[in-house]
């Protein structure tokens, strides 16, 4: 199985698609944000290093993110491909990715992008509540994706919350940021020729039909 970059706009279902592939392809799913809140919870130097830089908002260096990565892939579980998710979001964190990868013998694989318009991207951020416990993500704009029980967690029944920053005023700066900082990186990206594009406006299920019509390639 070929590992997977996925790269998407906000609400255009990352989150979504990563962990429907998890499930399919029992691929390991790698959250950069989730390792470095992880490794700051432990008592080394390196784990008291990234907390105290998280803590006072400080930024975590690109060689500080792909060290920790690169002990992440090189995990057994990872020797039949993964998910990476929210890495790399510039060029330069690409180039050093390659790089790392190069000096493992590990493939590049795939990298999926998820399109979506900006609107249907806002109306979709309009109605989305997620579970804090189990992180399953819902949506009251969406038949299929409203849970059970107005506002309980189908999967573990945790209380859900909407993220303060879903407005769609918030969202359109995001977007906006979005597509300032990640066309050089699809067009890094392209040029290698391993991008695949997949319409994230569909519903979860055609979208991660797409998917793995492209991963069976």
């Amino acid at each position: 199985m070929k590992s997977v970059i996925l790269i998407a706009a906000p609400a255009a279902g990352k989150g979504t698609e990563a962990a429907l592939l998890k499930q399919q392809y029992n691929m390991p799913h790698i959250s950069t944000g989730d390792m470095l809140r992880e490794k700051a919870q432990e008592d080394s130097e390196l784990g008291r290093d990234i907390n105290n830089k998280i803590s006072n908002g400080m930024f975590v260096s690109d060689e500080l993110i792909i060290e920790i990565l690169k002990q992440r892939i090189e995990q057994e579980d990872c020797n039949n491909g993964y998910i990476l998710d929210g890495f790399p979001r510039n060029v330069a964190q690409a180039q050093a990715y390659q790089q790392m990868l190069e000096e493992l013998g590990k493939d590049l694989g795939v990298v999926i992008v998820l399109d979506i318009d900006k609107n249907v991207a806002a109306s979709r951020v309009a109605g989305r509540i997620s579970c804090p416990d189990c992180k399953e993500v819902y949506n009251t704009n969406n038949e299929e994706m409203k849970p059970k029980t107005e506002g309980i967690c189908d999967k573990c029944g945790a209380e859900l919350v909407k993220r303060a920053d879903d407005n769609e005023e918030t969202y359109m700066e995001r977007y906006n940021t979005y597509m300032e900082k990640t066309s050089p990186l699809i067009d890094f990206y392209e040029k290698q020729g391993v991008v695949y594009h997949v319409d994230g406006s569909n519903d979860r299920e055609e979208t991660h039909k797409q998917v793995v019509k492209i991963l069976g390639e």
